[in-house]
């Protein structure tokens, strides 16, 4: 069985990232959203609420899992059998973050790959950043995130 790990914050989940995940589905049996927890880090949403958002969205996917984690991402890998890690990326820049994880993983855990898909152009400037921006500042973000979040935030 093919199984990845989609990790990310999802703080909150954008379209651009249903759009990855989505599009990413037909190339392995299963793939597990794993949202990161980093205590060093200053959420905007509990972990609680991202992950029900997740699971709101993809509610009826039996391909789709969600689960909360701590640690390194690769530790993670080894503990749900994934030997795939999908990211999307926007630009030159998130691909030169990215390609460094990536070989950074590859170092730790040489049996996972990183498969990296490029975003469409229209979401290209989609982030969760942006989102919590917006909504920090009372704006609509309906635009940038799916509908079944809107309840949520």
């Amino acid at each position: 069985m093919k199984i990845a790990l989609f990790p990310g914050s999802f703080d909150p989940i954008t379209i651009a990232h249903v759009d990855i995940l989505k599009r990413a589905l037909p190339l392995f049996d299963r793939i597990i959203v794993g949202i990161g927890l980093n205590s060093s880090k200053q959420n905007f949403l509990s972990a609680e609420k991202r992950e029900e958002m997740v699971r709101t969205i993809f509610a009826g996917n039996e391909n789709v899992d969600v689960q909360l984690y701590e640690g390194l991402t690769v530790d993670f890998c080894r503990k749900i059998n994934a030997k795939y890690m999908v990211r999307g990326i926007r630009s030159a820049s998130d691909f030169e973050y990215e390609r460094a994880i990536a070989q950074i993983n590859q170092t730790m855990m040489p049996e996972v790959e990183t498969i990296l898909l490029l975003s469409k152009p229209e979401y290209s400037a989609i982030s969760s950043t942006i989102v919590r921006d917006i909504l920090r500042n009372n704006g609509d973000v309906s635009p940038f995130v799916p509908k079944e979040v809107i309840e949520f935030l």
